[in-house]
């Protein structure tokens, strides 16, 4: 029982050679996430965290396909960081970044239509499945594997559902946080219908 990522669920990081980016990802990778690989314009053909960079996502999804992309980029550049991600054909994105200029979330959103791609956030925790995946900036010791679903906005209210629920044996399938910007790439009824259809 899992939405959208699981431990087969393979991931590019965007910005993973920043400061954010690398924290975050070299949790992701001690908590079992395949991160197979980096993108970061100037620094392809290096390798960061034992995982290889590329210049594009193109260019990386070329050379080791994922089914999704975790954004670490500033907020002047992660709207073109999103859709570089799209147009590349990377199913799933999520966007962590902050602050990102509500006109250029207006553009993503409207771009992401004509794609087959899904944007979690920006502005967001973004998604985790027990001992499975970790794909933004939760913290793991809160969550446990079980049944029960999350979906947020605020990050408080996350991990007290998922202490609440950990403690008492019920544990998760998928911790999902939508973001707290006015605009996001995935609603409330989005994620409790992905939720519904989970067996």
């Amino acid at each position: 029982m899992a939405i959208l990522v699981d431990a087969s669920t393979r991931v590019i990081v965007q910005g993973m050679t920043g400061a954010q980016g690398s924290f975050h990802t070299e949790r992701a990778i001690a908590y079992g996430t395949q991160v197979v690989a980096g993108v970061t314009p100037g620094k392809g053909g290096r390798s960061h965290l034992g995982v290889p960079v590329f210049n594009t996502v193109a260019e990386a999804m070329s050379q080791t396909p994922a089914d999704a992309s975790l954004v670490f980029v500033p907020p002047a550049k992660a709207a073109n960081a999103i859709l570089e991600a799209a147009t590349a054909g990377v199913p799933l994105i999520v966007c962590v970044t902050e602050r990102i200029p509500i006109l250029d979330v207006v553009r993503v959103k409207k771009a992401l239509q004509q794609t087959h791609s899904r944007l979690i956030g920006p502005n967001c925790l973004g998604i985790l499945t027990p001992g499975q995946c970790k794909l933004g900036i939760m913290p793991t010791p809160v969550f446990k594997p079980g049944r029960i679903g999350i979906v947020s906005r605020a990050s408080t209210l996350t991990y007290e559902a998922a202490s609440q629920t950990s403690t008492v044996g019920l544990g998760q399938s998928t911790c999902l946080g939508i973001g707290g910007d006015p605009i996001h790439g995935t609603s409330f009824v989005d994620a409790l219908q992905l939720f519904l259809a989970d067996p």
